[in-house]
């Protein structure tokens, strides 16, 4: 079944016609709290855009998004060139929540005066409120006038090696006030080395990377929310569902508040367990109970993974919605969520599915990547990753356009800031 976005369509006219399509990546701090994400952009379609083109097009994207996505705490890192940032697509976004990442020159084009020239460049976005971040190039003495406008520089540990690192970071310290960023983090001694050495913010995937532990069990709080979604599937009373929560106060705090929070958008407070029950159903019980599971603490691991599973699930549900029956959307919502459930109770995947009554094509996708819902989460992880080709095979297999991932990617990304500002 298909459903109709007046959002999707404003932004169909509004991004051209070329198939630009985002990725992205999350910027965290030390305690493992989303900061940002990083943007990327691509073309499914194969065809060769210059950078420029590109990030001229995402700038387009943003446009259209920015009340919502760029709204909130949130910081949206943007790859730019150096004829973007005289290009004039600058005024399509406000620039509060957007960091700029600017490339060095070329090694043919680092001269003196190309320097100069582009730094007037960079000194007139810098003037209109745009913060600015480098790469370890910029601390080069010769990009001293650019470095006095960095708010962020960036050390990637894959072209670093830890002597390198080491310097770079004890150069910044001593010539700017800049953040700096590890990016290419894949391991958490790699965190850890960075963290030590000075960096504060870190991007990679190796927060979602599950540790499993031996001997863990499943927490207490996690059970609870297993015995609600157990309960929930096998269609209790509502007196029995109450008794878990009777039993388990926190558990009803945290399904209120979030039932409570401006994500779900409801016009009445909900007072009440039974009256949660009454207004959403056991279906959106059941989805919302999924949900918890991203907030329960578990296993010590980065509040990022909550975040991030919450994107993936409602970036699951709308893509769905493109093309399954409401019923399925949800499914396909938990799915999205309990994709990094491994990651968060610190158990394989199977041994945790093993205690909670999940409909089979929740599972087949989750354990087997098969069934209805596995190309949603396919594509769903495809959108995390730089694999060009990968992704582009995900999206034509549902004959989903850019345009329709773009949307669904944003505005997923736009509902767990707000779902998680307000709770």
């Amino acid at each position: 079944m298909r459903t109709t976005h007046d959002n999707s369509e404003q932004m169909m006219t509004t991004a051209k016609k070329s198939e630009l399509t985002i990725a992205r990546q999350p910027i965290v701090d030390a305690s493992g709290v989303t900061f940002g994400y990083e943007l990327f952009d691509r073309s499914m379609s194969g065809q060769s855009f210059s950078a420029a083109t590109d990030a001229a097009l995402l700038f387009n994207l943003l446009s259209n998004a920015d009340s919502e996505v760029l709204s909130g705490r949130n910081t949206i890192f943007v790859n730019c060139t150096h004829q973007t940032l005289a290009g004039g697509h600058l005024s399509l976004v406000d620039p509060e929540h957007v960091v700029l990442e600017v490339p060095p020159l070329s090694p043919e084009q680092t001269t003196e005066e190309n320097i100069e020239t582009y730094r007037q460049t960079l000194a007139m976005v810098h003037k209109l409120g745009f913060r600015l971040a480098f790469d370890h190039t910029a601390l080069m003495p010769e990009y001293k006038s650019w470095l006095a406008m960095a708010s962020f520089v960036k050390l990637d540990l894959l072209k670093l090696s830890a002597e390198a690192l080491a310097m770079s970071i004890k150069r910044a310290q001593s010539t700017t006030s800049a953040r700096l960023i590890a990016e290419k983090v894949e391991t958490a001694e790699q965190h850890l080395t960075a963290g030590k050495l000075g960096c504060t913010l870190f991007q990679g995937y190796w927060f979602s990377k599950p540790v499993l532990i031996h001997g863990q069990a499943i927490r207490p709080s996690q059970a609870s929310i297993i015995q609600l979604i157990n309960l929930v599937r096998k269609q209790a009373s509502t007196s029995d569902i109450e008794e878990i929560f009777k039993h388990d106060p926190t558990l009803s705090y945290n399904l209120l508040r979030f039932i409570n929070s401006a994500g779900f958008g409801l016009r009445v407070e909900i007072t009440s367990f039974r009256h949660a029950v009454m207004l959403l159903g056991l279906k959106k019980l059941f989805r919302w109970a999924a949900l918890l599971m991203t907030t329960s603490n578990v296993s010590g691991c980065a509040a990022a993974v909550g975040h991030a599973a919450i994107v993936r699930g409602r970036l699951m549900e709308l893509l769905a919605a493109e093309l399954l029956e409401p019923e399925e959307c949800d499914n396909a919502f938990v799915v999205g969520i309990f994709s990094l459930l491994d990651t968060m109770v610190g158990l394989p995947l199977d041994k945790v599915l093993e205690s909670i009554s999940l409909p089979q094509n929740v599972v087949d996708a989750l354990l087997h990547r098969t069934g209805p819902l596995a190309p949603f989460l396919k594509l769903t992880l495809a959108c995390e990753d730089v694999d060009d080709i990968a992704f582009a095979e995900n999206a034509m297999a549902l004959q989903l356009t850019g345009h329709q991932v773009n949307w669904a990617h944003l505005q997923a990304l736009a509902w767990a800031e707000q779902l998680t500002e307000s709770t």
